[in-house]
């Protein structure tokens, strides 16, 4: 496994909608192994997810997982979940504004709108399709890898940039 080179905000990778994975391709070594490099890479940075886009791969894939994450102390943990290929749904109306930052957009946090909960509809890493539905976090974070494969980012979705905050800062004022 390798650790991968994260693309950062005003690279174009991040702002073009990544390609579709033919689904017979999903078991392919090379696939296999950019899922692989993709986990690695994301416990290495300690995110909660990473979208094949931010490693300068243009292929709709994201992993995500959330175990006692520093950069997110109160977050639920999520087991380790792979999405290839996702079609994400909003349940219902409800949004709920929370701090959201990237490893795209290093040292920045803001608060951002998301659907409570969602309905996701996708492929596994073996090529099965699957379906689940996540709430609050998970949501959340479906959320904005789906928005990584779609060419945005989490600024984009900032209704109010006055909470933009560098890292330092958000963790002495906003973190509590």
């Amino acid at each position: 496994m390798a650790i991968l080179k994260v693309s950062r905000l005003g690279h174009p990778v991040l702002r073009s909608p990544a390609q579709p994975v033919p689904p017979e391709e999903i078991a392919s070594p090379g696939i296999q192994r950019l899922i692989d490099d993709m986990i690695e890479t994301m416990r290495e940075y300690q995110g909660v997810g990473l979208a094949a886009n931010q490693a300068h791969v243009s292929k709709q894939i994201a992993v995500i997982e959330v175990q006692r994450s520093p950069r997110y102390p109160e977050a639920p943990e999520v087991p380790l979940t792979v999405i290839i290929n996702p079609v994400v749904t909003p349940i219902g109306e409800s949004m709920a504004e929370d701090w959201e930052g990237c490893l795209s957009v290093p040292d920045l946090r803001g608060r951002v709108p998301r659907y409570s909960a969602v309905h996701l509809r996708a492929y596994d890493r073996a090529g099965h399709p699957f379906e689940l539905t996540a709430e609050d976090f998970f949501a959340r974070v479906i959320q904005h890898e789906t928005d990584h494969l779609n060419g945005i980012v989490f600024l984009d979705r900032m209704e109010n940039l006055s909470t933009l905050a560098h890292l330092a800062e958000w963790n002495r004022y906003w973190l509590g």
